[in-house]
C-alpha cells in the first residue's frame, strides 16, 4: 500500500483542521510551559533549580513525544520509512541532553528542538497528507519553545 493510498484511507488525514480534542488538549499542554517561564521568573532563587528541572523534563518529554510521532507514522504506513524511522529517535536523544545541561543552556536547546521538530514535520507531515496539522502544530510550538526561551533567560 503506497503512502498516498495509505492516508487517503484515514478520512480524519483529510479533515480541514484537527478534531476539537486534539486543539484543547494541545492547548492544555502548554499551561506547564507557561507556567513553568512564568515561575523560573517568579519564585525565590532557591526554589528556581526546582522549577527550571521541571521545565525541563516536561519540555523533554514533550520533544520525544514528537519525535515518536514519526515512528507511529513510519508503522502506520506498513512500509519501511527510513525518513520516519531515523528521524523519530532524533528528538529522544536531543531531549535527554538537554535535560542534563544547566537550565539557561538546556532551555535553550529544547526551544531550539521543538522548533526543528516543526520544520521537518513541515515536510514529512505534508508527504503523509496530514497538512491539516500544521497550523496547530506551529502555534503550539511557537508558544511552547518561546516559553523555553523565557524561562532560560531568566536563569
Amino acid at each position: 500500500m503506497s503512502v498516498a493510498t495509505t492516508h487517503l484511507s484515514h478520512p480524519a488525514a483529510l479533515a480541514a483542521e484537527p478534531p476539537r480534542l486534539a486543539r484543547q488538549l494541545g492547548a492544555a499542554g502548554l499551561i506547564p510551559f507557561v507556567l513553568g517561564a512564568a515561575l523560573i521568573w517568579l519564585v525565590y532563587p532557591e526554589a528556581q533549580p526546582l522549577v527550571t528541572l521541571a521545565m525541563a523534563g516536561y519540555a523533554a518529554c514533550i520533544v520525544a513525544f514528537l519525535g515518536g510521532i514519526h515512528w507511529g507514522l513510519a508503522m502506520r504506513a506498513g512500509q519501511h520509512e527510513p525518513a520516519h524511522f531515523g528521524w523519530s529517535v532524533v528528538p529522544p536523544l536531543v531531549a535527554a541532553v538537554g535535560v542534563l545541561m544547566p537550565a539557561y543552556a538546556g532551555l535553550v536547546l529544547l526551544g531550539a528542538m521543538l522548533l526543528v521538530c516543526y520544520a521537518v514535520d513541515r515536510k514529512l507531515l505534508v508527504e503523509q497528507g496530514l497538512n491539516a496539522w500544521l497550523t496547530l502544530r506551529f502555534r503550539l510550538s511557537a508558544v511552547a519553545s518561546l516559553s523555553c526561551f523565557i524561562g532560560a533567560a531568566g536563569t
